[in-house]
């Protein structure tokens, strides 16, 4: 095949390949402008998950008549005068390719106003080609509004989700740039629904207030500059306190001199800090704002800017670090927390602590401990003979072959949910609660509970809408305590990723894990000897729903290697 130049339109949608993956990613690259712009109100307008219509229109400096034609030109930006610039980048964008992207997979229509004229202009493209130029009348700012994403790159619109899902998409850019930019007054707006509104007054915390409600915004902790102290790297914002967890990092929010940005590094240096805190696959809600200068951060790297690199990582790691557990250590109602007695788990080493004690490395013992695997065929567990619990956790029986150590947890859970999974909608019994109680979520978690809403009805959830993302929960399923039914739902709602098929089965896992009993809860002997027949009749003994071992065993013959008797 001979070589040769690809045409423009075809140049123009690989291009547009790099910056513009799905809906959510126009919405990153127009708000960028909008606060490049200068704007003090962005409002974002999103129908059908962002794919049927997206506007995003602010009150920024605009664009002049005579330069909106070459803000679509490939390369063309303001932020940029020299190649040396490069190397000290101080705005959201500066390669000149969101215009342009943007245009090339949609059909796009433009209305702007510089605050140096007199009136504004209006611009029309279709398919990255003019359609209409013209004067139009607008106060200062800039309105784009886009229809038929991806219409005309079918591929790329085979690949996105539902609308449900591409709306938390959206929503999660929008929350974390008010989060990033608390002076800015924020509005979004799906199908018709008024799912955010920030106040815009530069108080962090009152943007936290609008997005996860009172109950977290009054808990979290500052991250003042005296918290970590640093002649190149100072850490701000806000963090929540141990008792406040997500089952997800969704809500820890990290910000390089006020650039949205993706790092396991500094995930993992914010959960490090947390360490001995909280339990293992618990998160922390944050918004860390990172000020370092521009010369020490790489932000060229990433086609859509996601990703930074930084001349010291390990410094800024430990700057981050270091801030966010200076200010744990010393919150008033933990004044027993020291420094000395955290305990940085290790990837290889994970496991819970028993109640009441301070979580230990893996001994050597941990060698001789293997998991009993059953399959449905062969579920029937060994003649087992109680001996009794210890640590308020961990049941402990003797079998033919072995010690075994039965978690009551996990061994109650597995039961729960093949209990739950068995019963039919209508024998899942539901209790009105005399005291409903209150659900304040954010946009993400509301169109989670949004989706989730059938599913939750069948399982014997009745919850209404009672005001802007605020829900009642009425009634629960029989067998549930209200604190049990509040958590269940909380942690429900702080996975957006789940598919519609995989939701109910989430749910009864969820349902299982919160009606087991706990650890720490001292059972007696006829409780203990109840959990183990049950789970003698489930399908998946060996496991709980979740995957994790329910039994361990000790096998007698390294017993006898142990103490010396062979």
């Amino acid at each position: 095949m001979p070589i040769k130049l690809l045409d423009k339109a075809t140049i123009a949608r690989i291009a547009a390949g790099e910056v513009i993956e799905r809906p959510s990613s126009v919405v990153k690259e127009l708000l960028e402008n909008s606060l490049d712009a200068g704007a003090k109100r962005v409002d974002v307008v999103i129908r059908e998950g962002g794919i049927g219509y997206i506007e995003v229109s602010d009150d920024g400096c605009g664009i002049v008549f005579s330069e909106v034609l070459l803000a679509f030109e490939r390369h063309a930006t303001s932020k940029l005068s020299s190649f040396e610039d490069i190397y000290a980048i101080s705005s959201l964008g500066f390669r000149g390719e969101a215009l342009p992207s943007i245009a090339a997979v949609a059909d796009l229509e433009m209305l702007t106003a510089a605050r140096t004229e007199e009136s504004g202009t209006y611009l029309s493209l279709s398919g990255g080609e003019m359609v209409k130029h013209t004067r139009m009348a607008r106060s200062p700012g800039t309105t784009i509004k886009l229809t038929r994403l991806f219409s005309r790159v079918p591929a790329r619109l085979k690949f996105l989700k539902t609308p449900q899902h591409e709306a938390s998409k959206v929503s999660e850019v929008v929350l974390s740039y008010a989060l990033a930019y608390p002076e800015v007054k924020f509005t979004l707006s799906i199908d018709g629904r008024n799912t955010l509104n920030t106040p815009g007054n530069g108080k962090l915390r009152d943007a936290v207030l609008e997005i996860y409600g009172n109950d977290v915004a009054s808990k979290m902790l500052d991250l003042e500059t005296d918290s970590y102290r640093s002649s190149a790297i100072n850490i701000s914002g806000l963090v929540s306190p141990p008792e406040i967890s997500r089952s997800n990092r969704n809500s820890l929010h990290f910000f390089v001199n006020r650039r949205l940005i993706q790092s396991r590094a500094l995930q993992k240096a914010a959960e490090q800090a947390y360490s001995g805190l909280l339990m293992v696959g618990r998160y922390p809600l944050g918004v860390i704002n990172i000020w370092l200068d521009g010369a020490l951060v790489d932000v060229n790297i990433h086609p859509t800017k996601a990703e930074v690199k930084f001349s010291d990582e390990s410094a800024v790691f430990t700057a981050v670090q270091r801030a966010v557990r200076s200010v744990l250590v010393e919150k008033p109602p933990t004044p027993h927390i020291a420094e000395e007695a955290s305990v940085y788990r290790q990837e290889s080493a994970r496991q819970e602590p028993i109640w009441g004690e301070t979580p230990k490395p893996a001994g050597t013992v941990q060698q001789y401990f293997s998991p009993v695997i059953q399959s449905a065929k062969t579920s029937v567990l060994p003649l087992l003979r109680l001996v009794g619990q210890i640590g308020g956790l961990y049941l402990l029986a003797e079998g033919p072959d072995g010690l075994y150590i039965i978690d009551q947890h996990a061994a109650h859970e597995r039961i729960r949910y093949e209990e739950i999974a068995s019963q039919t909608p209508s024998e899942n019994a539901r209790q009105s609660l005399l005291d409903p109680f209150i659900l304040e979520l954010n946009p993400v978690q509301e169109a989670m509970i949004e989706k989730c809403k059938s599913e939750l009805d069948l399982m014997g959830f009745e919850i209404e809408e009672f005001g802007r993302r605020v829900y009642r929960v009425q009634s629960i399923p029989a067998g549930f305590t209200a604190p049990q039914a509040k958590a269940l739902l909380s942690e429900l709602v702080d996975n957006p990723k789940d598919a519609p098929a995989e939701i109910k089965e989430r749910l009864q896992r969820l349902m299982a894990c919160h009606t087991a009993v706990r650890a720490g809860q001292v059972l007696n002997e006829a409780e203990m000897r109840e959990l183990l027949l049950k789970l003698e009749k489930t399908a998946v003994p060996g496991h709980c729903p979740h995957g994790r071992p329910t039994i361990v065993k000790i096998d007698f013959c390294q017993l006898e290697k142990d103490f010396k008797r062979t």
